[in-house]
């Protein structure tokens, strides 16, 4: 049976295929075709003559298409085509026999399909090996389908399920499936829909280290097939089969990531969660007045007896207040101030939830527990049960108030006070909050020379080295020298394991290179740290850590997973795969452009028609070039060779600092 990170992964949300490298599925694991949290086909097999053929190749052409080749004779003269195409509203398999013989071959071709129409948590917790497979039944157009709690999965087949053609010397013979399956009823009132319009973007990179190319445009494509929408607003959903839907968090820390090539995909998702944000106080699904919202599904997610999530479950703490910085970046990039105006009211509110709901005791910092006693016991980016740990592995105990939450919440308190500032509104009392904020994390978080991974719920400073200090930087939260403390740990070897940002660091007692949380490297985690170390001048240790993300994307053929192994260079020449991560998600594909634009410097300020760039002292090539970055309606385009940064494209009424600029060179 493969692991989910052997499987190839055909995608256009919310349609997705898991196959291994042959394209058969065998139902088993996690094989299948999927579509809205629930697992349409499991089974999907093609024999000649009763016998499977045997596996040649698998051509990705695309995130979305695939072809896959097989022979289905020992003397190779007869050979099978799989092209497989998936689309926002189904999927399309085209099978082609071809006779490469020079004699008339007649033989038996059959296709097998069956399903258990499981839920994506009965597949991931593999209690959908208890399941009976479905029975078929055939509609009024003669097309198979299969029914079970309101799902209905329907199957055409022409010619049918076999057929035995008779091929002359050259000849081919062809069968079409078509796969379609409409929503399922909801129980929250969401759905999980595609988008409205297909995006083409016009971004492209050119580089010295051609890697960088090919990581970038994978990338970007992997983008594209993520896409789903409410409505117009567009949302990328985290990642296929676990998490293909609105997640808060994921969905938020990707398009601000994205904003420089879709700065629409940003102002999609701020409007998606907006509606959703929090009204009430509701202990079992953790929602509260002006909270973002963790993830939105059509039905409960239930994992266990102790651990189920409502459709609509609000276990974040640091969703809403990177709402906030979203909402900030993508004004700063070039929104329409009608569109950042109508969001006003919920900026307000989500301000007000980091002052009235965030601080439960009072003491001045943002923490977390799971009152409902079946949610997330942990409620930042690492939400695994063992994420917050002392250097002898024992678990800190609730409520938590991680260090990244509190660098979040000044940004937010910040940045929120600018946007209110510029719409004739007084930032006064968020710039004050945020003060206060900063001089008690000062005092309470530094341990042994580095910001402690958390307060426990003692309020005693959670010790031991991790990536978590990392999202510090670039909040403003910490000054210079402290930036500086941070990046030096930063980069030392025990967290940089050659391919990018460890979780934890190799001296805690529990560390273990693919744990989850506990010492893998997860892409944005790496790339959010990168973004700080440039923007507070730290290049030589952020190009180290974009080098090790180059090296893990050429290892995954340019489509980084969700997370891998962190052994480290010194022990291995390529990162190891985490059995069950999620590839393509969004914020591994999201980080390639956050990187490059980093290194970059690029600061636009399109509201106050300023542009300025501090391209790193130093980078990991010799070359760099990007162009079709978006400033809202306008573009812009730079290059960088050997340290001098060049402005090919920006917009006529824009400072850009008294740089030059030059005419595109004749290959852009």
């Amino acid at each position: 049976m493969s692991q989910l990170h052997e499987l190839v992964t055909a995608l256009a949300a919310p349609w997705v295929v898991l196959s291994p490298r042959s394209g058969q599925l065998t139902g088993t694991g996690v094989e299948g075709v999927y579509a809205r949290d629930r697992r349409l086909l499991s089974k999907l097999v093609v024999t000649v003559d009763g016998v499977e053929p045997i596996p040649l190749q698998v051509d990705e052409q695309s995130a979305s298409t695939h072809v896959y080749v097989a022979k289905v004779d020992r003397e190779e003269t007869a050979l099978l085509y799989r092209r497989r195409e998936v689309t926002r509203d189904g999927m399309t398999e085209q099978i082609t026999l071809v006779n490469n013989s020079r004699d008339t071959l007649t033989c038996r071709l059959e296709v097998a399909l069956g399903t258990d129409l499981a839920g994506i948590v009965q597949v991931r917790n593999s209690s959908a090996v208890t399941l009976p497979t479905l029975e078929a039944q055939y509609d009024d157009l003669g097309r198979l389908y299969w029914e079970n709690e309101g799902t209905r999965v329907t199957a055409e087949l022409d010619p049918g399920t076999s057929a035995t053609p008779q091929l002359e010397p050259g000849e081919e013979f062809t069968m079409i499936i078509k796969v379609i399956a409409p929503g399922p009823p909801t129980l929250s009132g969401f759905t999980i829909d595609p988008p409205v319009n297909t995006i083409l973007y016009t971004a492209s990179v050119h580089c010295s280290d051609h890697r960088v190319e090919r990581w970038f445009e994978r990338s970007l494509d992997d983008v594209r097939a993520l896409q789903l929408a409410v409505g117009n607003d567009r949302y990328l959903g985290a990642g296929p089969p676990w998490y293909l839907t609105l997640f808060g968090r994921d969905s938020l820390i990707s398009a601000g990531m994205l904003i420089p090539v879709d700065p629409e995909l940003a102002a999609g998702t701020l409007r998606a969660l907006a509606k959703w944000q929090g009204t009430e106080v509701t202990i079992d699904t953790a929602e509260q007045p002006g909270k973002i919202p963790h993830e939105l599904r059509a039905e409960a997610a239930e994992h266990g007896a102790d651990f189920v999530l409502p459709p609509v479950y609000y276990g974040t703490h640091d969703a809403t207040q990177l709402w906030i910085t979203t909402l900030h970046k993508a004004w700063r990039w070039g929104m329409p101030a009608d569109e950042v105006r109508d969001l006003l009211p919920n900026l307000r509110r989500a301000l007000a939830w980091m002052r009235d709901y965030a601080d439960p005791d009072g003491d001045g910092f943002l923490e977390y527990i799971d009152e409902s006693g079946h949610g997330l016991a942990n409620q930042g980016w690492k939400d695994s049960n063992d994420s917050v740990q002392w250097p002898n592995g024992e678990i800190a105990t609730a409520p938590i108030a991680l260090c990244e939450v509190q660098g979040y919440a000044y940004a937010a308190a910040v940045r929120g006070a600018e946007l209110l500032d510029a719409f004739g509104e007084s930032g006064d009392e968020w710039r004050a909050w945020a003060a206060a904020l900063q001089e008690r994390f000062r005092s309470a978080f530094w341990v042994d020379g580095y910001p402690a991974i958390a307060l426990d719920g003692a309020k005693n400073a959670v010790s031991g080295r991790a990536s978590n200090m990392g999202h510090l930087l670039g909040t403003g939260l910490l000054d210079a020298d402290e930036e500086q403390r941070v990046a030096d740990v930063l980069g030392e070897d025990d967290l940089d394991s050659g391919f990018g940002l460890r979780t934890l660091s190799t001296t805690m007692s529990r560390f273990n290179p693919i744990g989850y949380h506990t010492g893998s490297v997860w892409p944005h985690d790496t790339a959010m740290t990168v973004e700080g170390l440039y923007a507070a001048g730290h290049a030589d240790v952020a190009s180290s850590y974009v080098a090790g993300l180059v090296r893990a994307a050429e290892s995954f053929e340019y489509r980084l997973p969700e997370l891998y192994g962190g052994r480290g260079l010194s022990a291995e020449t390529r990162p190891t795969p985490y059995p069950s991560s999620c590839r393509p998600q969004a914020w591994a594909a999201a980080s390639a452009v956050a990187v490059l634009v980093a290194a970059l410097g690029i600061e636009p300020d399109v509201p106050g028609r300023t542009l300025s760039f501090t391209p790193a002292a130093s980078l990991p090539w010799s070359e760099l070039t990007l162009t079709g970055l978006r400033l809202g309606p306008d573009r812009l385009s730079i290059r960088v060779v050997d340290g001098v940064l060049t402005v090919l494209e920006a917009p006529d009424d824009m400072s850009d600092g008294g740089l030059p600029l030059g005419e595109p060179p004749s290959d852009l």
